[in-house]
């Protein structure tokens, strides 16, 4: 499959179901991949990422009974982050093309969640707000097995209530989902957990980065 059928596929399914879930090394390769997972390896070792949050700006909250991660924000500034990033543009304006979203810019953090840490069940972004339109979720683990834990937890796109799909954090697997429809959460880890979050939005000037979450 070529990219462009991809891209059509994708379209497809987001416009259908409201998520979609796929293996991306074909379009991202195995060397990047593996680059993107040291370098978180690497944050995570040296103490580098920060407790994440719930809200922004002054409504930031802290509450470690909703979500336990800890997270850094990519700026593109390494190889690893500005393949990425080349990768995360060209996936903007193949959502745009198809579905006239009208996404204007994206962002992007790493999140480490050690065992015992989770994400309770919430929606990416609140209806109307026109900010986060698009979710994706990268995931960075070697040999990752169900006991494991830490899977992706998508419920049901209409009343949001009745669980439904599992995603488990693969080296590889990506999940996307439409940021106000789709109610997630991501299960109790029983091991380190690497992944790498990513918005699409419509808005234009970006917040501080440290007052978005």
């Amino acid at each position: 499959m070529d990219k462009t059928q991809w891209l059509d596929e994708l379209a497809e399914g987001l416009s259908v179901y409201g998520w979609m879930s796929f293996d991306i090394t074909p379009w991202l390769g195995t060397d990047l991949l593996q680059s993107l997972q040291r370098e978180i390896i690497a944050l995570d070792q040296s103490d580098a990422l920060k407790i994440a949050g719930i809200g922004r700006g002054a409504e930031l909250v802290r509450d470690r009974s909703v979500r336990r991660d800890k997270i850094a924000w990519l700026q593109g500034d390494t190889p690893s982050q500005a393949g990425l990033f080349e990768f995360l543009e060209s996936l903007r304006m193949g959502l745009n093309q198809r579905l006239f979203l009208g996404l204007k810019r994206f962002e992007a953090h790493y999140a480490t969640y050690h065992s015992g840490d989770f994400y309770r069940a919430h929606v990416d972004s609140f209806q109307g707000r026109a900010s986060r339109i698009v979710s994706l979720v990268l995931y960075l683990n070697d040999d990752w097995q169900p006991a494991d834990g830490g899977a992706l937890q998508i419920y049901s796109r209409g009343d949001g209530v009745e669980a439904g799909s599992l995603v488990l954090p693969e080296a590889g697997r990506v999940a996307l989902f439409m940021s106000e429809e789709i109610r997630h959460e991501v299960l109790e880890a029983h091991r380190t957990r690497y992944s790498l979050a990513c918005w699409f939005r419509q808005d234009v000037i970006p917040l501080p980065i440290s007052a978005v979450i």
